[in-house]
């Protein structure tokens, strides 16, 4: 028997009106460029990015900088002061550049959002307006969801500072607060104006924030690309002595993988619960939340990487052998598969792994959906998790850890 959906051409039953269905799409089209020296007067991919779309005025951002930048580029502000005059005729710096804590405390302090939110206003900005922030993914989410709820969105233009935020956070159609006890509770949909990738920012990082954004590599190249994955195994000990080539390269690969998923998965704003971008991520966000977040985001997806891979060899999806080698090349590039911080999680009476999964099933719209490589460069998607498995992946990795 075939069914047909009642539309506005046909009557409904019970002497109602028919339903008028209203449907629309709307196309979203956002530059990403990988660049050097951003604010250098002779480069003028920023001015020219404010003005992609040839409009006929002169256009007015407002700049927000994460402190963590500021620090070790003192400089900026006045490099930005200095480029806007540079460009005046096309350009306006509306208010000197606001400097804002860096870190997950971005996104755990509320008062942060109105603070912008009421600059956006005393500031007169409109929805043709552009809101620049500078700096690692927490204050690009902090900042940009401000951006999206302001006047209902202003123009955001993204630049990423941290090797995270450079091929995954920075680069994708979200923004998010934690809430609730919860990674990334609160948030929106609103892909960028353009996001501005400078390399030069990598140099500056810390070890944490250098290495974090190669689990994001990892995860993807796990489920999406085994050649890529390959080439992190050759090259983790060169990422873990910051050569700069080699994490450029990684960035940028990275930061296309996610791209291309977003415009061609059919789901670019998470409509369904299929999520192989998360995969690694509803053990790494509760790891985050249950640590305090005394680990970086980065560094709690490998050890989630670690716990689904493990759980994926334990169902013959990948072999012995493979789970070696994606610990062994994380670990050589400086990132943890195990940490203290999980052994709360061992305990008898610990409801942590529940309440994680309960949270990421919430997350993704009520389904449980677990993506797990299938092979490397390949993926499956589970719907349960076995506790007792998790249980014996988290008692590997610590045996593993210790023998090392």
């Amino acid at each position: 028997m075939h069914h047909r959906r009642k539309d506005s051409n046909q009557p409904a039953g019970g002497g109602q009106e028919p339903a008028f269905v209203n449907r629309f799409s709307v196309p979203f089209e956002y530059p990403v460029y990988f660049t050097r020296g951003l604010c250098e007067l002779e480069n003028p991919l920023l001015v020219d990015t404010l003005d992609r779309l040839t409009e006929e005025r002169r256009h007015r951002a407002a700049v927000y900088i994460d402190s963590g930048v500021t620090d070790t580029h003192p400089d900026l502000v006045d490099r930005i002061k200095a480029y806007f005059h540079r460009y005046s005729d096309g350009i306006e710096l509306a208010g000197t550049p606001e400097i804002l804590a860096g870190g997950e405390v971005a996104k755990n302090n509320w008062k942060s959002v109105q603070d912008v939110m009421f600059a956006i206003g005393n500031l007169h900005l409109d929805r043709q307006n552009f809101i620049i922030a500078i700096g690692g993914g927490s204050v690009l989410d902090m900042v940009g969801f401000a951006a999206s709820i302001v006047h209902r969105g202003l123009r955001l233009i993204r630049i990423p500072t941290t090797t995270l935020a450079q091929c995954d956070s920075g680069v994708g159609v979200k923004n998010s607060m934690n809430e609730h006890g919860q990674k990334n509770f609160v948030g929106t949909f609103a892909p960028p104006f353009a996001v501005l990738n400078d390399y030069e920012f990598l140099s500056t990082l810390s070890e944490q924030h250098w290495i974090g954004g190669v689990a994001e590599a990892f995860k993807v190249a796990l489920i999406k690309d085994g050649a890529f994955f390959e080439y992190l195994c050759r090259n983790a000990r060169a990422l873990a002595t910051r050569d700069g080539a080699i994490m450029e390269e990684v960035i940028h690969r990275c930061a296309i993988i996610h791209l291309e998923h977003i415009s061609e998965s059919g789901d670019p704003f998470e409509f369904g619960s299929a999520r192989p971008l998360d995969f690694g991520h509803w053990a790494g966000h509760k790891l985050e939340t249950t640590s305090d977040y005394a680990l970086g985001h980065g560094q709690c997806v490998a050890i989630g990487i670690g716990l689904d891979s493990y759980y994926a060899m334990r169902h013959d999806l990948i072999s012995t052998s493979d789970l070696e080698r994606i610990l062994s090349a994380m670990e050589e590039c400086g990132l943890p598969t195990w940490t203290d911080h999980l052994a709360a999680w061992k305990k008898a009476d610990s409801l942590i792994v529940n309440d994680a999964l309960d949270q990421f099933r919430e997350h993704l719209g009520g389904i449980l959906n677990v993506t797990l490589p299938s092979g490397i460069g390949q993926r499956v998607e589970v719907h349960h998790m076995d506790r007792s498995i998790i249980g014996d992946g988290l008692d590997y990795l610590e045996k593993r850890a210790k023998k090392r």
